[in-house]
């Protein structure tokens, strides 16, 4: 089914729709939020926030974009919101563990995708969510300026940022590392 047929189906009052709009936007909503928010409890409930705002306003999209992208603005505006509102502070590495062994089967691979995002965690709002949405989510620059808000040039300038920062954090981790040796 396409996005069309979706959003018509969903506006004449369809559950079965309903659901299978979030059953195919659900990783998105989750990854916006979670870029943002910490607490596993106010990611649940900013999830339901998403979907009810998007499910209220479909009226209101006119396909001008993709609807993943207009999903995705939504999931980043409410988090954003949420956090401004919490004041939330950054994540603090040492705090940090990871699941090694055999019960968790987490392999390196992993451990080290979930280190590099603690690190990305690290970083200011805007760098981490534009980061996130280029690398992670593959938006491209007018996908993400949508989403944001935020003009390209902005978008670009950021992302620059991001790299650099995270490059200086990784260095010191690094630094850290080797302390500990």
């Amino acid at each position: 089914m396409d996005e069309k047929q979706l959003v018509r189906q969903i506006l004449s009052g369809s559950d079965s729709a309903i659901r299978l709009l979030i059953d195919k936007y659900e990783r998105l909503v989750i990854h916006m939020i979670t870029r943002v928010v910490s607490d596993d409890m106010d990611r649940e409930e900013l999830c339901q926030d998403v979907f009810m705002k998007v499910i209220d306003k479909l009226n209101t999209f006119h396909f001008d974009s993709k609807l993943s992208t207009w999903i995705a603005t939504i999931a980043y505006r409410t988090a954003v919101n949420f956090a401004k509102k919490k004041r939330m502070d950054q994540v603090d590495l040492d705090q940090v563990s990871f699941k090694v062994g055999e019960e968790s089967q987490v392999t390196e691979e992993e451990d080290m995708k979930r280190f590099i995002l603690k690190l990305v965690d690290q970083l200011p709002l805007n760098y981490k969510t534009v980061l996130t949405l280029f690398y992670l989510d593959g938006f491209s620059y007018p996908e993400i300026v949508e989403v944001t808000g935020m003009p390209e040039g902005t978008v670009k300038n950021y992302i620059h940022r991001a790299r650099k920062k995270l490059k200086l954090i990784v260095e010191e981790q690094a630094k850290k590392e080797v302390a500990l040796q």
